[in-house]
Parts: C-alpha cells; structure tokens; sequence
C-alpha cells in the first residue's frame, strides 16, 4: 500500500561523523522506508539522514542534508524516481551538490535500467536483494563505484545483445587495443568487483587498479563503470553465464 504519510520530508540536520555515509531513502510506501532505514541504521559507518516519500520530496531530502547516497524507489506516484534522479544528478545552475543515486525496484525491466543508466545512476539493485547485498551497494556506490545487482545485469546485456547485433565486431576490435593488464582489470570488473577487491585479486596497490580504471575509460570512451560491463559483454570477454 502507498504511503500517506505527511507531504515533507523526514529529516536529520545532525552532521555526521567524518567517514560517515549520509543516507535518504525515497519509497512510498511507509514500510519499506522503515525497514531500510533501521537495516542501514544499525551499521555504525552508515547514518539516515532523511526519508521521503515521493520523488520531489526525495530531492528536496537529499539537497537539504547533503546526502551521499540516496535510494530511491523506481515507481512513485507523482514525480517517478527516474526523473527524481536526472534532477538530482542534473541540479539546476547555483546546486553544486550532487549525491550519488542507487535505484531500487522489484523490477528488473530493461527500460527502467536504461533510463537509471542514461540518467547518471551509480546503482541498481532489486528489492529483495539480501541485507547484506543493500549494505555492501551503499557503500560501494558512497566510495565512488557503480553496482548493478546479477539480475539486473545480465538483463541489461541481453536487451543490448538483441539491440545491438553488431556491436561485438566493433567492440572486440577496441578490445584489442588493451593492454593484457587492462585486459585482466576489465574482466574483474565485469564479474563485478570492486576497486578494493580487484587490488587483492591481483596483488597490487588500490591506486593502480584506479589508475587502470581511468586509462579503461579513456580508450574505449565509455562514461563510468557500468559501461564498462556493458562493454565487457558486448565484447565477448564475459557471457552471462559468468555472472556470480
């Protein structure tokens, strides 16, 4: 049932502790709020900062406490959390703060990941994802990383695979350009990763796998990390049967 719950938004104007993740969760439905907001609240590196019910509001929420991460439901009457999200990651000229956005749905619809994709999203998990998987997706999208949960993922490499027939002729050809260092980074980050465990699995330093992150981007002139699994399959380097 959705919420109707009070038109303001919830929220702490408390200042976090330094290293803390500032949250706002936006859902309409009250239940769902709670229940993120008390499973977040309970790790002592995350603080929920403000919740909303809608997508205006969420925007609002998230301006005002200078949120780093906001979750934000997909399907919300009023303004939807996809345009919520564009306008938050898009602020209008004099809003310099710009959280990172994780969507969260119970569906794994190809549209709504590529709308969340094209908006600049860090994030896209589904609802019944287990705590642990929420809590780890806050964290790696706070340190600046991208997250798309399996499912979610492999549904987005097949709608581009049936869009785009040709794309793996092109895509391999540029996958030759690497180097097999980048080669290897590429492969890690499409199994999905992150930067910290990348650097464990190769032995060397988390800036010399950022390094190799920015060098990935720059040849094959893709926007953020979630491209870069996208090129990874177009490519041919992982199938979606090689998806954990």
């Amino acid at each position: 049932m959705s919420s109707t719950s009070s038109t303001s938004p919830q929220d702490s104007r408390s200042g976090a502790a330094p290293g803390v993740i500032r949250v706002v969760i936006v859902d309409d439905q009250d239940m769902v709020r709670s229940g993120f907001a008390a499973l977040l609240a309970a790790q002592s590196d995350i603080d929920v900062v403000g919740e909303a019910p809608d997508g205006a509001l969420g925007v609002e929420a998230g301006r005002r406490t200078h949120a780093d991460v906001v979750l934000m439901d997909v399907r919300m009457p009023g303004m939807n959390g996809l345009e919520a999200a564009r306008q938050l990651l898009d602020p209008p000229p004099g809003v310099t703060h710009r959280p990172k956005v994780l969507m969260l749905t119970t569906f794994d619809l190809d549209d709504h990941i590529d709308e969340a994709l094209a908006a600049g999203v860090s994030g896209f998990l589904l609802k019944d994802s287990p705590v642990a998987e929420l809590v780890h997706a806050v964290r790696v999208v706070a340190a600046g990383d991208a997250l798309l949960a399996p499912s979610v993922t492999r549904r987005l490499i097949e709608g581009y695979a049936r869009r785009r027939p040709a794309a793996r002729r092109e895509a391999r050809l540029r996958l030759n350009g690497l180097t097999p260092r980048e080669t290897e980074v590429l492969y890690l980050v499409a199994r999905g990763l992150s930067n910290t465990e990348i650097a464990g699995e190769l032995v060397v330093a988390e800036q010399t796998v950022k390094t190799h992150m920015t060098r990935l981007l720059t040849k094959l002139g893709v926007r953020d990390r979630a491209q870069l699994v996208i090129f990874a399959y177009e490519s041919g380097l992982v199938t979606p049967e090689e998806r954990p």
